[in-house]
């Protein structure tokens, strides 16, 4: 069978089912840091502080992790590259319970295809997630180092990853945008590529509009099959703006939709909850809106888009970079849209 085309619902075929249990996928083993420039008189103070990190909390770890690269008085030298230490957004949660089903699905990648079936908490639910860009188009573009962060391969590893938790809960769910032989990654910096497809097996265009509307019609098509079930479109992307902007995940609804009001919602109310018990006192500032974008405006199923954060922003690329951020990112999301799920049952 071709994997590369998955959907999964219980009723076989191209589309497979399973119900599994919510988790926090197992701590994944990586570096402890990241690499960033020092500029002209930049100390420890500045630098710490300009990437969002508090010298109190992690002065002696950055002196542990960069003793050989210090001067006198533990001097930074303009234009070197120093470790500097990450700050995980939350905790990897409870692990799998032993009694659980496992089930393989290679879309997931070697390391994340065996998956346990636990629970069936979402069961009857059909989720519909698009990460943006994607083929011919990246996306926006950031640079961490002499590395390029691409929104497209960020978008769709978060994307992967909250697929996985939703069908663990029973969900049947259907990834939109796939990528044929790259499944859940572990790496810091994703590499580029344009092989992504669009369900069920479609080259992405170019154009802006055509790639839009190809998403809204595997979208609304599907959506006639499953009628009379319980829908959502997930529209996952990646911010651009100014360097100097850091924000927070927000979400994007239809104006004419009580019910995308409602899920967007419910999704920043849970990032807001889930911040306030991992970083006390960080604060948590994203937004729900109504916006006129293609997909929340002429896709059938209810959609909430949701925006990750700004890819120019060095605090901001820690929650894509970082492994744990990105399914922490994905973990959240899947507690907002349970929520949602069960409150409209």
């Amino acid at each position: 069978m071709d994997f590369s085309n998955l959907h999964i619902n219980k009723f076989g075929g191209i589309i497979l089912t399973i119900f599994l249990l919510f988790m926090l996928f197992p701590a994944v083993s990586q570096e402890n840091y990241m690499l960033v420039e020092a500029k002209e008189g930049d100390g420890i103070y500045t630098l710490l502080r300009r990437h969002g990190l508090q010298p109190g909390q992690y002065l002696h770890e950055f002196i542990s992790l960069n003793k050989s690269a210090l001067g006198t008085n533990h001097a930074l030298f303009s234009g070197r590259m120093y470790k500097l230490p990450i700050q995980a957004e939350s905790d990897p949660g409870p692990s799998i319970s032993a009694n659980a089903v496992v089930h393989s699905y290679p879309i997931f990648g070697e390391k994340y295809k065996e998956v346990a079936i636990s629970s069936d908490e979402l069961s009857g639910a059909v989720y519909y997630l698009v990460a943006g860009h994607g083929g011919p188009d990246p996306g926006a573009m950031g640079r961490y180092g002499n590395h390029t962060l691409c929104e497209d391969e960020y978008a769709y590893d978060v994307t992967l990853r909250l697929a996985r938790n939703l069908i663990e809960k029973g969900a049947s769910v259907y990834m939109i945008i796939r990528d044929p032989d790259e499944g859940i990654r572990d790496e810091q910096f994703l590499k580029p590529d344009k092989d992504e497809i669009c369900y069920p097996n479609l080259s992405i265009p170019l154009n802006h509009v055509a790639r839009l509307r190809q998403r809204k019609d595997a979208v609304n098509n599907l959506y006639l099959k499953n009628k009379n079930k319980f829908q959502r479109v997930i529209v996952v992307h990646v911010d651009s703006r100014s360097r100097g902007e850091n924000i927070d995940v927000f979400f994007y609804h239809d104006r004419r939709s009580n019910t995308g009001h409602k899920a967007a919602t419910i999704l920043q109310r849970t990032f807001d909850k889930k911040y306030r018990e991992n970083q006390p006192g960080r604060g948590y500032h994203g937004t729900v809106s109504c916006r006129g974008l293609y997909m929340v405006r002429n896709t059938y199923p209810v959609a909430v888009y949701i925006e990750l954060g700004n890819i120019n922003h060095a605090r901001d690329q820690r929650r894509f970079i970082v492994t744990d951020n990105r399914q922490a990112l994905a973990n959240w999301m899947t507690l907002g849209l349970v929520e949602d799920f069960q409150t409209n049952k």
